[in-house]
């Protein structure tokens, strides 16, 4: 197989909820429960963390020399060149883009999305889109997957701040630019909210980590069925308002 390199993009800066990454969760930092949820994916040769060379972001860095989880530092605001030059240092064929703030964030559904995109043979894939196409997939486990050529194509040709800050749209926003594969999953679960992006968001992560204690491999089928067992855990996020796809991420 291709070497497929997962990036973790990570940073402290966050208007909802500042230095989320390094939120505890069931005794570990956010950040490193994305990161061991990740490596159990089996088309993953590596998974490495991407934050930028801000001072405010020397806790991330030192946070992975800490725990040996291979790192690159880059720039701010365009995360597009922190990408590319990441998946430059680390020989990635193949990148994965994660968020750090998808601490639920699936092997499985890793997994299923490379293999998608491998076996459809197209530049970029992916478990959700902006709207109109949006997601059926749970927020907070997307997965993005795309070859390095067509990340070094955009890397050379996207213009616009949206598109240099959140690294992929140049890849789908214009139809016949690129080949592209939506992943998507039947029936539709694409109104659940799993990320974290405020307090109420990160309270309902802990209660689910809670809800598996000392494990780190529960599967989002598993956290579905506790949420439809316990009807109340979705309640606890459910008047948070969703980003718009243009807002800044937790890059």
């Amino acid at each position: 197989m291709n070497s497929v390199i997962a990036i973790v993009q990570a940073r402290m800066g966050s208007t909802r909820l500042p230095g989320k990454v390094l939120q505890e969760i069931a005794g570990k930092s956010m950040l490193f429960r994305v990161v061991e949820r990740a490596r159990l994916a089996q088309t993953l040769s590596q998974v490495v963390v991407a934050t930028t060379i801000e001072p405010a972001d020397d806790p991330i860095a030192a946070f992975c020399r800490e725990n040996l989880i291979p790192f690159y530092r880059g720039s701010l605001n365009d995360v597009l060149d922190r990408y590319y030059q990441a998946a430059r240092v680390f020989q990635a064929e193949v990148i994965v883009r994660l968020t750090a703030d998808c601490p639920l964030i699936d092997p499985g559904v890793i997994d299923h999305t490379v293999r998608e995109f491998l076996r459809a043979g197209v530049d970029f894939a992916a478990n959700r889109l902006p709207p109109p196409l949006g997601r059926t997939y749970p927020i907070g486990l997307d997965t993005e997957v795309c070859r390095f050529t067509a990340l070094e194509r955009a890397w050379k040709e996207a213009q616009l701040p949206y598109e240099r800050e959140h690294v992929m749209p140049y890849l789908y926003s214009q139809p016949g630019r690129f080949r592209i594969l939506r992943v998507d999953h039947s029936p539709d679960y694409g109104s659940l909210r799993w990320t974290v992006d405020t307090p109420q968001d990160l309270a309902l992560v802990r209660q689910i980590y809670a809800r598996f204690p000392g494990r780190d491999d529960f599967s989002w089928l598993e956290v579905l069925d506790l949420i439809r067992a316990d009807p109340a855990l979705a309640t606890m996020n459910m008047d948070v308002p969703a980003k718009d796809y243009r807002e800044s991420e937790n890059g």
